[in-house]
Protein backbone atom coordinates (compact mmCIF):
# COMPACT_ATOMS: atom_id res chain seq x y z
CA UNK A 1 0.00 0.00 0.00
CA UNK A 2 1.63 3.02 -0.88
CA UNK A 3 -0.28 6.60 -1.82
CA UNK A 4 -2.35 5.54 -4.17
CA UNK A 5 -3.84 3.43 -1.47
CA UNK A 6 -3.92 6.02 1.32
CA UNK A 7 -5.95 8.33 -1.41
CA UNK A 8 -8.11 5.74 -2.55
CA UNK A 9 -8.73 3.95 0.71
CA UNK A 10 -10.07 7.75 2.30
CA UNK A 11 -11.61 8.74 -1.03
CA UNK A 12 -12.66 5.76 -2.88
CA UNK A 13 -12.26 3.02 -0.51
CA UNK A 14 -15.48 2.71 0.42
CA UNK A 15 -17.71 3.91 -2.65
CA UNK A 16 -20.45 1.44 -2.03
CA UNK A 17 -20.11 -0.57 -5.05
CA UNK A 18 -20.71 -4.22 -4.05
CA UNK A 19 -20.76 -6.40 -7.25
CA UNK A 20 -22.55 -9.68 -6.88
CA UNK A 21 -19.69 -11.13 -8.88
CA UNK A 22 -15.94 -10.25 -8.53
CA UNK A 23 -13.61 -9.52 -11.13
CA UNK A 24 -10.97 -11.77 -8.88
CA UNK A 25 -12.38 -14.41 -6.72
CA UNK A 26 -15.21 -14.90 -3.91
CA UNK A 27 -15.00 -16.63 -0.46
CA UNK A 28 -16.03 -18.70 2.13
CA UNK A 29 -18.79 -20.29 3.94
CA UNK A 30 -22.00 -17.40 4.55
CA UNK A 31 -22.57 -16.91 8.37
CA UNK A 32 -26.33 -17.29 7.26
CA UNK A 33 -28.92 -16.83 9.97
CA UNK A 34 -31.60 -19.42 8.33
CA UNK A 35 -31.21 -23.15 8.61
CA UNK A 36 -31.42 -25.31 5.52
CA UNK A 37 -32.36 -28.81 4.80
CA UNK A 38 -30.43 -30.16 1.52
CA UNK A 39 -32.98 -31.35 -1.00
CA UNK A 40 -32.44 -34.64 -1.97
CA UNK A 41 -29.90 -34.90 -5.51
CA UNK A 42 -30.33 -37.68 -7.33
CA UNK A 43 -27.43 -37.72 -9.78
CA UNK A 44 -25.14 -35.99 -6.53
CA UNK A 45 -24.25 -33.19 -8.90
CA UNK A 46 -22.25 -30.08 -6.97
CA UNK A 47 -24.32 -27.12 -7.61
CA UNK A 48 -21.65 -25.13 -9.25
CA UNK A 49 -19.14 -27.12 -11.73
CA UNK A 50 -17.47 -27.24 -14.85
CA UNK A 51 -16.29 -28.60 -17.84
CA UNK A 52 -12.49 -30.68 -17.72
CA UNK A 53 -11.11 -28.24 -20.29
CA UNK A 54 -12.44 -24.82 -18.67
CA UNK A 55 -11.71 -26.07 -14.96
CA UNK A 56 -8.52 -26.41 -16.06
CA UNK A 57 -8.05 -22.80 -17.27
CA UNK A 58 -10.36 -22.24 -14.20
CA UNK A 59 -7.81 -23.48 -11.93
CA UNK A 60 -4.50 -21.97 -13.51
CA UNK A 61 -5.76 -18.81 -13.57
CA UNK A 62 -7.33 -18.64 -10.09
CA UNK A 63 -3.75 -19.66 -9.20
CA UNK A 64 -2.38 -16.24 -11.10
CA UNK A 65 -5.32 -14.18 -9.57
CA UNK A 66 -4.09 -15.30 -5.78
CA UNK A 67 -0.16 -15.48 -7.00
CA UNK A 68 -0.80 -11.82 -7.72
CA UNK A 69 -2.67 -10.85 -4.93
CA UNK A 70 -0.44 -11.96 -2.24
CA UNK A 71 2.44 -11.11 -3.75
CA UNK A 72 1.47 -7.70 -4.87
CA UNK A 73 0.88 -7.15 -1.17
CA UNK A 74 4.41 -8.31 -0.03
CA UNK A 75 5.82 -6.20 -2.62
CA UNK A 76 4.21 -3.31 -1.51
CA UNK A 77 5.42 -3.27 1.53
CA UNK A 78 8.88 -4.37 0.35
CA UNK A 79 9.07 -1.31 -1.66
CA UNK A 80 8.90 0.88 1.30
CA UNK A 81 11.16 -0.70 3.53
CA UNK A 82 13.81 -0.92 0.60
CA UNK A 83 12.69 2.98 -0.58
CA UNK A 84 13.53 4.09 3.29
CA UNK A 85 16.85 1.58 3.77
CA UNK A 86 18.39 2.83 0.69
CA UNK A 87 17.89 6.38 1.48
CA UNK A 88 15.83 6.91 -2.08
CA UNK A 89 13.11 8.49 0.57
CA UNK A 90 15.28 10.61 1.80
CA UNK A 91 16.46 11.79 -1.72
CA UNK A 92 13.06 12.60 -2.58
CA UNK A 93 12.25 14.78 0.28
CA UNK A 94 15.58 16.47 -0.61
CA UNK A 95 14.65 17.19 -3.97
CA UNK A 96 11.35 18.63 -2.92
CA UNK A 97 12.21 20.70 -0.08
CA UNK A 98 15.38 22.03 -2.17
CA UNK A 99 12.17 22.52 -4.75
CA UNK A 100 10.81 25.68 -2.82
CA UNK A 101 10.42 26.81 0.64
CA UNK A 102 6.30 26.52 0.16
CA UNK A 103 4.80 23.26 1.69
CA UNK A 104 2.06 22.93 -1.15
CA UNK A 105 5.04 23.00 -3.44
CA UNK A 106 7.01 20.67 -1.51
CA UNK A 107 3.91 18.44 -0.24
CA UNK A 108 3.14 17.73 -4.07
CA UNK A 109 6.19 17.60 -5.33
CA UNK A 110 7.23 14.43 -2.55
CA UNK A 111 3.70 13.55 -3.54
CA UNK A 112 4.58 13.06 -7.44
CA UNK A 113 7.88 11.69 -7.13
CA UNK A 114 6.86 8.98 -4.69
CA UNK A 115 3.78 8.21 -6.47
CA UNK A 116 5.92 7.63 -9.70
CA UNK A 117 8.26 5.85 -8.29
CA UNK A 118 6.33 3.10 -6.93
CA UNK A 119 4.00 3.28 -9.68
CA UNK A 120 7.15 2.25 -11.58
CA UNK A 121 7.98 -0.31 -9.23
CA UNK A 122 4.35 -1.72 -9.49
CA UNK A 123 4.27 -2.09 -12.92
CA UNK A 124 5.46 -5.46 -13.74
CA UNK A 125 3.29 -7.12 -11.54
CA UNK A 126 -0.07 -4.96 -12.98
CA UNK A 127 1.19 -5.61 -16.41
CA UNK A 128 1.14 -9.48 -16.20
CA UNK A 129 -2.24 -8.84 -14.37
CA UNK A 130 -3.53 -7.48 -17.41
CA UNK A 131 -1.46 -10.05 -19.58
CA UNK A 132 -2.90 -13.03 -18.11
CA UNK A 133 -6.82 -11.26 -18.45
CA UNK A 134 -6.19 -10.96 -21.91
CA UNK A 135 -4.67 -14.33 -22.39
CA UNK A 136 -7.55 -16.28 -20.68
CA UNK A 137 -10.06 -14.49 -22.19
CA UNK A 138 -11.47 -12.13 -19.36
CA UNK A 139 -9.99 -8.70 -20.68
CA UNK A 140 -10.35 -7.50 -24.31
CA UNK A 141 -9.11 -3.98 -23.82
CA UNK A 142 -6.43 -2.84 -25.57
CA UNK A 143 -2.98 -1.84 -24.44
CA UNK A 144 -3.58 1.94 -25.28
CA UNK A 145 -7.33 2.07 -23.19
CA UNK A 146 -5.56 -0.06 -20.63
CA UNK A 147 -2.93 2.65 -20.47
CA UNK A 148 -4.90 5.68 -20.59
CA UNK A 149 -7.44 4.33 -17.95
CA UNK A 150 -3.98 4.21 -16.08
CA UNK A 151 -3.15 7.11 -16.79
CA UNK A 152 -6.59 8.61 -15.38
CA UNK A 153 -5.91 6.62 -12.36
CA UNK A 154 -2.85 7.95 -11.47
CA UNK A 155 -3.82 11.93 -12.08
CA UNK A 156 -6.66 11.30 -10.15
CA UNK A 157 -4.63 9.87 -7.11
CA UNK A 158 -2.41 12.61 -7.48
CA UNK A 159 -5.14 15.39 -7.10
CA UNK A 160 -6.58 13.54 -3.65
CA UNK A 161 -3.49 11.99 -2.71
CA UNK A 162 -1.95 15.49 -2.69
CA UNK A 163 -4.69 17.24 -0.71
CA UNK A 164 -4.64 14.29 1.81
CA UNK A 165 -1.14 14.65 1.98
CA UNK A 166 -1.33 18.48 2.48
CA UNK A 167 -4.06 17.84 5.20
CA UNK A 168 -2.35 14.96 7.02
CA UNK A 169 0.54 17.07 7.72
CA UNK A 170 -1.43 20.17 8.55
CA UNK A 171 -2.57 18.45 11.24
CA UNK A 172 0.61 16.53 12.55
CA UNK A 173 2.03 20.30 13.18
CA UNK A 174 -0.79 21.50 14.87
CA UNK A 175 -1.25 17.93 16.93
CA UNK A 176 1.63 16.12 16.83
CA UNK A 177 -0.31 13.90 19.60
CA UNK A 178 -3.83 13.34 18.43
CA UNK A 179 -3.32 13.76 14.29
CA UNK A 180 -4.60 9.90 14.45
CA UNK A 181 -7.87 11.11 15.76
CA UNK A 182 -8.55 14.65 14.07
CA UNK A 183 -7.18 13.36 10.35
CA UNK A 184 -9.67 10.55 11.32
CA UNK A 185 -12.36 13.09 11.21
CA UNK A 186 -11.78 14.88 8.04
CA UNK A 187 -10.40 11.94 6.23
CA UNK A 188 -14.36 10.32 7.33
CA UNK A 189 -16.09 13.63 5.60
CA UNK A 190 -13.98 12.54 2.48
CA UNK A 191 -15.32 9.09 2.24
CA UNK A 192 -18.37 10.44 2.69
CA UNK A 193 -18.14 12.80 0.23
CA UNK A 194 -16.18 10.02 -2.34
CA UNK A 195 -19.34 7.68 -1.59
CA UNK A 196 -21.88 10.57 -3.08
CA UNK A 197 -19.75 11.47 -5.96
CA UNK A 198 -17.83 8.55 -7.31
CA UNK A 199 -20.91 7.33 -9.12
CA UNK A 200 -21.62 10.68 -11.17
CA UNK A 201 -17.78 12.11 -11.30
CA UNK A 202 -15.19 9.64 -10.92
CA UNK A 203 -17.07 6.12 -12.79
CA UNK A 204 -17.88 7.88 -15.96
CA UNK A 205 -14.08 8.79 -16.42
CA UNK A 206 -13.40 4.94 -16.40
CA UNK A 207 -16.65 3.02 -18.52
CA UNK A 208 -19.33 4.55 -20.17
CA UNK A 209 -22.73 4.80 -18.66
CA UNK A 210 -26.48 5.04 -20.14
CA UNK A 211 -30.11 4.88 -18.81
CA UNK A 212 -31.08 0.93 -18.98
CA UNK A 213 -34.42 2.37 -19.95
CA UNK A 214 -33.06 3.69 -23.02
CA UNK A 215 -31.88 0.30 -24.49
CA UNK A 216 -33.55 -2.24 -22.79
CA UNK A 217 -37.47 -0.95 -21.72
CA UNK A 218 -38.48 -4.39 -21.23
CA UNK A 219 -36.37 -5.08 -18.71
CA UNK A 220 -36.87 -1.99 -16.77
CA UNK A 221 -40.31 -3.11 -16.22
CA UNK A 222 -39.29 -6.63 -15.61
CA UNK A 223 -37.51 -4.83 -12.69
CA UNK A 224 -39.39 -2.33 -11.41
CA UNK A 225 -41.62 -5.76 -10.40
CA UNK A 226 -38.71 -6.68 -8.22
CA UNK A 227 -38.77 -3.15 -6.88
CA UNK A 228 -42.49 -3.11 -5.66
CA UNK A 229 -42.10 -6.83 -4.23
CA UNK A 230 -39.59 -4.80 -1.95
CA UNK A 231 -41.46 -2.16 -1.33
CA UNK A 232 -39.20 0.65 -1.89
CA UNK A 233 -38.57 3.39 -4.44
CA UNK A 234 -35.55 2.79 -6.95
CA UNK A 235 -37.07 4.86 -9.85
CA UNK A 236 -36.08 3.67 -14.28
CA UNK A 237 -33.78 7.00 -13.91
CA UNK A 238 -31.82 5.55 -11.00
CA UNK A 239 -31.52 2.16 -13.32
CA UNK A 240 -27.63 2.17 -15.73
CA UNK A 241 -26.26 0.09 -17.89
CA UNK A 242 -22.09 0.16 -18.12
CA UNK A 243 -20.72 -0.88 -21.63
CA UNK A 244 -18.46 -2.93 -19.63
CA UNK A 245 -17.89 -4.96 -22.90
CA UNK A 246 -15.55 -2.94 -24.35
CA UNK A 247 -12.61 -3.76 -21.64
CA UNK A 248 -14.21 -7.32 -20.05
CA UNK A 249 -16.30 -10.28 -21.10
CA UNK A 250 -17.21 -11.38 -17.22
CA UNK A 251 -20.87 -10.45 -15.65
CA UNK A 252 -21.55 -7.91 -13.17
CA UNK A 253 -24.05 -5.51 -11.57
CA UNK A 254 -23.51 -3.14 -8.41
CA UNK A 255 -25.59 -0.80 -6.20
CA UNK A 256 -23.27 2.05 -5.54
CA UNK A 257 -23.85 5.99 -4.81
CA UNK A 258 -26.38 7.31 -2.04
CA UNK A 259 -28.77 9.67 -1.38
CA UNK A 260 -29.30 11.67 -4.63
CA UNK A 261 -26.25 9.81 -6.14
CA UNK A 262 -27.41 6.00 -5.61
CA UNK A 263 -27.88 4.03 -8.25
CA UNK A 264 -27.97 0.18 -9.81
CA UNK A 265 -25.69 -0.21 -12.67
CA UNK A 266 -25.99 -3.40 -14.69
CA UNK A 267 -22.82 -4.31 -17.24
CA UNK A 268 -23.93 -5.18 -20.55
CA UNK A 269 -22.08 -8.43 -20.74
CA UNK A 270 -24.93 -9.64 -18.78
CA UNK A 271 -27.62 -8.36 -20.52
CA UNK A 272 -26.33 -10.15 -23.13
CA UNK A 273 -25.26 -13.66 -21.41
CA UNK A 274 -28.27 -13.45 -18.54
CA UNK A 275 -31.76 -14.48 -18.98
CA UNK A 276 -34.13 -11.85 -17.45
CA UNK A 277 -34.93 -14.01 -14.54
CA UNK A 278 -31.46 -14.35 -13.86
CA UNK A 279 -31.10 -10.11 -14.31
CA UNK A 280 -33.95 -10.16 -11.94
CA UNK A 281 -32.10 -12.27 -9.35
CA UNK A 282 -28.86 -10.25 -9.58
CA UNK A 283 -31.67 -6.37 -9.12
CA UNK A 284 -32.83 -8.46 -6.14
CA UNK A 285 -29.48 -9.12 -4.63
CA UNK A 286 -28.40 -5.20 -5.49
CA UNK A 287 -31.55 -4.01 -4.06
CA UNK A 288 -30.65 -6.11 -0.74
CA UNK A 289 -28.16 -3.89 -0.50
CA UNK A 290 -30.00 -0.94 -0.67
CA UNK A 291 -33.04 -2.12 1.66
CA UNK A 292 -30.39 -3.62 4.69
CA UNK A 293 -28.43 -1.09 5.05
CA UNK A 294 -25.34 -2.05 4.02
CA UNK A 295 -23.74 0.89 3.15
CA UNK A 296 -24.15 2.82 5.59
CA UNK A 297 -23.58 0.01 7.66
CA UNK A 298 -20.13 -0.72 5.77
CA UNK A 299 -19.19 3.19 6.40
CA UNK A 300 -19.24 2.99 10.02
CA UNK A 301 -17.36 -0.31 10.28
CA UNK A 302 -14.50 0.48 8.20
CA UNK A 303 -14.91 4.15 9.87
CA UNK A 304 -14.26 2.30 13.17
CA UNK A 305 -11.24 0.12 11.91
CA UNK A 306 -10.01 3.00 9.83
CA UNK A 307 -9.89 4.96 12.95
CA UNK A 308 -8.06 1.67 14.97
CA UNK A 309 -5.09 1.79 12.12
CA UNK A 310 -4.67 5.38 12.14
CA UNK A 311 -4.31 5.00 16.49
CA UNK A 312 -1.51 2.06 15.63
CA UNK A 313 -0.23 3.85 12.63
CA UNK A 314 0.72 6.93 15.53
CA UNK A 315 2.01 4.98 17.75
CA UNK A 316 4.24 2.79 15.39
CA UNK A 317 5.65 5.82 13.42
CA UNK A 318 7.00 7.74 16.44
CA UNK A 319 8.59 4.17 16.89
CA UNK A 320 10.19 3.79 14.12
CA UNK A 321 11.39 7.38 13.70
CA UNK A 322 13.24 6.77 16.91
CA UNK A 323 14.80 3.51 15.84
CA UNK A 324 15.34 3.73 12.44
CA UNK A 325 14.98 7.37 11.27
CA UNK A 326 18.86 8.09 11.62
CA UNK A 327 19.33 5.54 9.05
CA UNK A 328 16.63 6.35 6.95
CA UNK A 329 17.80 10.52 7.16
CA UNK A 330 13.81 10.60 8.59
CA UNK A 331 14.41 13.12 11.51
CA UNK A 332 10.03 13.28 12.74
CA UNK A 333 6.43 13.05 12.16
CA UNK A 334 6.22 15.99 10.43
CA UNK A 335 9.15 14.96 8.24
CA UNK A 336 8.06 14.24 4.58
CA UNK A 337 10.12 11.45 4.51
CA UNK A 338 7.86 10.17 7.05
CA UNK A 339 4.98 10.05 4.71
CA UNK A 340 5.88 6.51 3.68
CA UNK A 341 6.73 5.39 7.13
CA UNK A 342 3.19 5.94 8.21
CA UNK A 343 2.36 3.65 4.60
CA UNK A 344 4.44 1.16 5.87
CA UNK A 345 2.35 0.68 9.01
CA UNK A 346 -0.88 0.66 7.36
CA UNK A 347 0.11 -1.60 4.46
CA UNK A 348 0.73 -4.30 7.04
CA UNK A 349 -2.55 -3.41 9.20
CA UNK A 350 -4.16 -3.45 5.63
CA UNK A 351 -3.33 -6.88 4.57
CA UNK A 352 -3.77 -8.46 8.38
CA UNK A 353 -7.13 -6.53 8.68
CA UNK A 354 -8.04 -8.12 5.38
CA UNK A 355 -9.65 -11.47 6.70
CA UNK A 356 -11.66 -8.92 9.09
CA UNK A 357 -13.07 -6.61 6.48
CA UNK A 358 -13.80 -9.50 3.60
CA UNK A 359 -15.52 -11.88 6.36
CA UNK A 360 -17.63 -8.64 6.84
CA UNK A 361 -18.07 -8.13 3.20
CA UNK A 362 -19.15 -11.94 2.94
CA UNK A 363 -21.98 -11.76 5.59
CA UNK A 364 -23.64 -8.97 3.50
CA UNK A 365 -23.02 -10.68 0.31
CA UNK A 366 -24.60 -13.62 1.95
CA UNK A 367 -27.56 -11.53 3.23
CA UNK A 368 -27.98 -10.01 -0.16
CA UNK A 369 -28.06 -13.63 -1.80
CA UNK A 370 -30.97 -14.73 0.79
CA UNK A 371 -32.87 -11.29 -0.02
CA UNK A 372 -32.38 -11.19 -4.02
CA UNK A 373 -33.61 -15.04 -3.93
CA UNK A 374 -36.75 -14.10 -1.71
CA UNK A 375 -37.70 -10.50 -3.59
CA UNK A 376 -37.93 -12.78 -6.82
CA UNK A 377 -40.73 -15.04 -5.32
CA UNK A 378 -44.05 -14.88 -7.67
CA UNK A 379 -41.65 -13.35 -10.51
CA UNK A 380 -39.47 -15.95 -11.91
CA UNK A 381 -40.77 -19.71 -12.31
CA UNK A 382 -38.61 -21.03 -10.41
CA UNK A 383 -35.97 -18.76 -7.67
CA UNK A 384 -34.15 -21.90 -6.75
CA UNK A 385 -33.01 -22.61 -9.96
CA UNK A 386 -32.99 -19.29 -10.83
CA UNK A 387 -30.54 -17.88 -8.50
CA UNK A 388 -28.02 -21.50 -8.77
CA UNK A 389 -28.04 -20.83 -12.86
CA UNK A 390 -26.82 -17.19 -12.10
CA UNK A 391 -24.11 -18.16 -10.32
CA UNK A 392 -23.12 -21.17 -12.45
CA UNK A 393 -22.88 -18.45 -15.22
CA UNK A 394 -21.22 -15.99 -12.87
CA UNK A 395 -18.51 -18.15 -12.60
CA UNK A 396 -18.15 -20.20 -15.64
CA UNK A 397 -17.90 -16.87 -17.07
CA UNK A 398 -15.25 -15.82 -14.80
CA UNK A 399 -13.64 -18.84 -14.58
CA UNK A 400 -13.90 -19.81 -10.96
CA UNK A 401 -12.43 -22.60 -9.06
CA UNK A 402 -15.26 -24.33 -7.82
CA UNK A 403 -13.06 -25.51 -5.15
CA UNK A 404 -10.48 -22.45 -3.93
CA UNK A 405 -7.91 -23.00 -1.54
CA UNK A 406 -10.12 -22.65 2.23
CA UNK A 407 -7.08 -20.03 3.46
CA UNK A 408 -7.45 -17.70 0.37
CA UNK A 409 -11.19 -17.79 0.70
CA UNK A 410 -10.69 -16.75 4.61
CA UNK A 411 -8.00 -14.59 3.79
CA UNK A 412 -8.84 -12.58 0.40
CA UNK A 413 -12.18 -13.26 -0.75
CA UNK A 414 -14.99 -10.23 0.07
CA UNK A 415 -17.66 -13.02 -1.54
CA UNK A 416 -18.85 -16.08 -0.25
CA UNK A 417 -17.26 -18.68 -2.73
CA UNK A 418 -19.41 -19.10 -5.61
CA UNK A 419 -19.63 -22.94 -5.30
CA UNK A 420 -21.13 -22.50 -1.95
CA UNK A 421 -23.74 -19.70 -2.89
CA UNK A 422 -25.18 -22.11 -5.64
CA UNK A 423 -25.01 -25.05 -3.03
CA UNK A 424 -27.13 -22.81 -0.95
CA UNK A 425 -29.10 -21.15 -3.64
CA UNK A 426 -30.17 -24.35 -5.03
CA UNK A 427 -31.89 -25.65 -1.60
CA UNK A 428 -33.13 -22.25 0.04
CA UNK A 429 -36.89 -22.31 -0.28
CA UNK A 430 -38.32 -20.89 2.49
CA UNK A 431 -42.03 -21.11 1.09
CA UNK A 432 -42.52 -24.84 2.02
CA UNK A 433 -44.28 -25.81 5.12
CA UNK A 434 -42.37 -25.09 7.81
CA UNK A 435 -40.57 -22.38 6.21
CA UNK A 436 -40.37 -19.07 6.76
CA UNK A 437 -38.83 -15.97 4.38
CA UNK A 438 -35.99 -14.02 6.31
CA UNK A 439 -37.16 -10.62 4.86
CA UNK A 440 -40.48 -11.14 3.37
CA UNK A 441 -43.94 -11.88 5.03
CA UNK A 442 -45.05 -15.67 3.64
Amino acid sequence: MHLRTLALSLFLFCTAAMPIALPAQTSAPPPSQVQVQPSPNPQNQPAYSLPPEKLAKAITYSRIRVILDFVGSGWGILQLVLLLGLGVVAKMRNMAVNLSRNRWVQGFAFTLLLMAITTVLDLPLDLYGQHAARVYGQSVQGWGSWTWDATKGFLLTFIFGGLLVMLLFWVIRKSPDRWWFWFWIPAMIVVLLGVFVAPVIIDPLFNKFEPLAKTNPALVDRLEQVVVRGGIEIPPDRMFLMKASEKVTTLNAYVTGYGASKRVVVWDNSITKATPDEISFIFGHEMGHYVLNHIPATLVFLGVLLLLEFYIGYRSVGWLIARYGARWKVTSQTDWGALPVLLLVLAVLSFLSEPIVNGYSRMHEHEADVYGQEAVHGIVADPQKTAQSTFQLLGEMSLTDPNPNPFVEFWSFSHPSVSSRAAFAETYNPWIEGRHPKYFVK
